[in-house]
């Protein structure tokens, strides 16, 4: 069956000062579905993440090249308006990033920013959100009190109610669960699972088991360049890549890459990839 498209990345490259992060990247994100980026540690998953929404502009000196397309706009198109693209994407950091406010402030805080001011709207929006995250029934008693007697378990779910409370189509993961104990952890990927029902879900993980759990399809980065992408399935009990296969091995891939740009004669990247 074929896959609607919802974000298209074309031959998308960033550097960070002379320190290229992404090498000419082409890839479709399909719409309400979760979309796993895995690879080891530096392989530029963070930056791809942040690339979608633009969150790289807060970084120094960077270069970007290519495009990508949310709903057929091109994000970096210098006209494209940056508080209107970040809206319809919600972002669940790898820590919780809570404000330092009441509960109830915490998930009515980018409704406010957007115009909202009625305070029985406020209300049950603040509600419906909180028990989206499945959070209501914990903090129902205590929405006044401050987000930080949350456990980080509890924040983190807040954070996802904030974000989804603007109503975004997309909802960007940077490593969820990696400060999450085991039971915390799974409510959080319970939640992302009935959620890619709404929402086109992108969540960066070094958790292969986390990835195999949630994933409709999942793209493999290393170095930068994207190995492989596919079906969850096609990725997880048939790789194409030798890199591929040894990632999902745990083995070390540096002398299979030191192979690969041998017998093509150059440096991998350089050109199109692989």
């Amino acid at each position: 069956m074929e896959l609607k498209t919802h974000i298209s990345v074309k031959n998308l490259s960033i550097w960070y000062g002379q320190q290229q992060a992404l090498n000419n990247i082409s890839i479709d994100i399909p719409d309400k579905k979760i979309t796993a980026v895995i690879g080891p540690s530096g392989c530029g998953k963070t930056t791809f993440l942040k690339s979608l929404n633009r969150l790289i502009d807060l970084q120094d000196k960077i270069k970007v090249s290519g495009r990508v397309l949310v709903d057929g706009e091109n994000i970096f198109d210098p006209k494209v308006e940056v508080t209107h693209l970040r809206k319809k994407m919600g972002l669940l950091s790898q820590k919780p990033q809570v404000l330092p406010m009441s509960i109830y402030d915490n998930v009515a805080y980018g409704l406010r920013i957007y115009g909202v001011k009625d305070k029985k709207k406020l209300n049950e929006t603040v509600q419906h959100y909180l028990q989206e995250s499945s959070l209501w029934n914990e903090v129902k008693d205590r929405l006044n009190t401050s987000a930080f007697k949350l456990s980080i378990g509890q924040q983190q779910r807040l954070c996802l109610a904030r974000g989804l409370a603007i109503e975004p189509e997309i909802i960007l993961c940077d490593e969820p669960t990696s400060a999450l104990d085991p039971s915390s952890s799974e409510r959080i990927e319970k939640k992302l699972i009935e959620l890619r029902r709404e929402y086109t879900i992108v969540i960066v993980t070094h958790n292969i088991q986390q990835a195999m759990k949630l994933a409709d399809y999942v793209i493999f980065l290393y170095n930068g360049i994207v190995i492989e992408a596919d079906a969850a399935d096609e990725i997880f009990k048939k790789p194409r890549e030798l890199l591929t296969q040894a990632y999902l091995k745990g083995e070390f891939l540096d002398e299979i890459w030191v192979q690969k740009e041998a017998h093509l004669g150059r440096k991998i990247g350089d050109g199109e990839g692989i």
